[in-house]
Formats: structure tokens, sequence, C-alpha cells
């Protein structure tokens, strides 16, 4: 088993999301907060290939993304600038690089089946409907029927669960995990001067850890280290922040065979395991 380097994304500006999406491409949103820009990235998922680089909409900061379904990208305004209330769907063709449709008045719940739900708010409570996902079109008026909303957001959560992400969980004395996993841990403790907590990620024979080690001059480096169980080595230590006063969290995750790894704020790196 190895983690082969895919490729590298890294411009200088601060990575706010990344989302591997189910027709192969990943999603980058980048911020530049002090002057107030975000920028939109899509690359080929295996290959790191640009399809959209710096794309912005005529909004240049007050706009979000709230999901991504084949090549298209949800995306949000906001009620007010400096205030979280989203508003407005802007549904973002990725290969034809054009809004498809648009709805500044919805605002966003979850993508179930070939569906999008969505909301009005009224004086007293809300609206609800059911939207086509490729024209905007209304397809049902569901009411003020929440119950109905409530069940099949959870059945949207759990669809989303299936689709082969992996994400860190924080080791406890208690963790249920690979004893071979917890001996690793069991190790670093020993050998390095460990502060705050160990995030973990299982796959299979794959270990994955992320923690913080004290220096000398009082601050930390953020190192990763990957795990082959079968063989018992390192496959892959980086060191992904430097000199660090801050306990930095979720720099990794995997989506199938795919290992991505942020160093610092900035640099996405993207390996793929071969086994």
């Amino acid at each position: 088993m190895k983690l082969k380097k895919n490729y590298k994304f890294d411009n200088g500006r601060q990575i706010w999301r990344i989302i591997p999406t189910n027709a192969g491409k990943l999603i980058i949103e980048e911020r530049e907060p002090e002057k107030k820009q975000v920028y939109f990235h899509c690359l080929l998922l295996d290959s790191g290939k640009k399809i959209l680089s710096n794309f912005q909409l005529d909004d240049k900061f007050w706009v979000g993304i709230e999901a991504v379904r084949d090549d298209v990208i949800y995306f949000h305004k906001f009620a007010k600038p400096d205030m979280p209330k989203h508003r407005g769907i802007f549904a973002f063709d990725i290969m034809k690089k054009e809004f498809t449709w648009q709805n500044p008045e919805l605002i966003f719940l979850f993508l179930l089946d070939e569906k999008l739900y969505a909301y009005k708010e009224k004086f007293e409570g809300r609206d609800y409907y059911a939207i086509n996902l490729s024209t905007g079109e209304m397809i049902e008026d569901v009411g003020a029927n929440y119950e109905l909303i409530n069940k099949l957001r959870d059945e949207s959560i759990k669809e989303e669960e299936n689709n082969g992400y992996l994400f860190p969980e924080v080791f406890e004395a208690d963790s249920e995990t690979d004893s071979r996993a917890g001996e690793f841990i069991k190790a670093l403790r020993n050998d390095f001067v460990v502060s705050g907590k160990i995030e973990y990620l299982l796959k299979d024979q794959l270990f994955l850890m992320s923690f913080h080690e004290t220096n000398s001059n009082g601050s930390m480096n953020n190192l990763f280290k990957a795990v082959d169980l079968s063989t018992g080595k390192y496959i892959l230590e980086e060191v992904i922040n430097k000199e660090t006063s801050l306990f930095l969290t979720d720099s990794f995750f995997v989506k199938d065979d795919l290992l991505f790894l942020l160093f610092g704020k900035t640099r996405l790196l993207v390996y793929k395991l071969i086994i």
C-alpha cells in the first residue's frame, strides 16, 4: 500500500471549502477576507486539470455554495452583508460556464433524488417547495408541512453519508479502533511531546493521524502521518503547519481512494491510495 501524490493546488489564498463531486470534479472555494473577494475553481478530480479558474459572481464576496450535483453548482447570496442568513438559489453549469436558472427569492434546504427543496419565509412560518434541479421550475408546493420536510431532510442526510466520505475523529481513551492503530497512537505519545488532541481516520488498513507537537521555543508543529497497518510502516509523514500557536483541525479527509491534505490554510495536496 502507498499514497501517490496526484497534484497540488496553491494560489496563496485561504482555502475555504473543498468539495469532491459525484461527477469526477473537485470544487474549491478560496477567500480573501481583507480584500472581500471569493474565487471558485473546478478541477478534474483524478488529475487536477483546471476546468474553471478564479470564477467570481457579480457579487465578489457575499456569495457561497449550497451544494454541487453532477456538473451544477448551486450558489446562494445573503439577505444582508455580514449576516449569516442565505437568500436566493443560482444554478451554475460548470461545463457550459453559465447560469442555467436563478431564483433570488427562495432559500435552499437540501437535495434529494432529482429535486431541490427550498422555502420562502412568511411573517409567521415558512412555505416549502420542491424544485426541478435542471430547470428551477416548481414541481410541488409542500405548503407549511414541516413534518414531511424533516423526514425528507433525514433521507437526504443518509444519502450524503453513503457518498464515500471519511472524516477524522478525535482519539479518546475509549475510542473503538483497530488495536494496532491504538499502539501507533501510544507510540506517538512516547516519541513526541503531543499537545492537544489527536485526530485519526481508519480506512481498511490505512491509518491516518494529525497531531500537534510542542517545540522547544513554545510554539507547535502540526504533523500528519499515514500508516499501512498490514506492514506496520509509515507511508507518508508531513509537517502540515509549522510554528503555530493555534490548534488547527480538519486538515484532512478521504473520498473513495483519494486523500485530501491541507497544508496551512492555502495549499492542498491530493494523494491517491494504491493497494
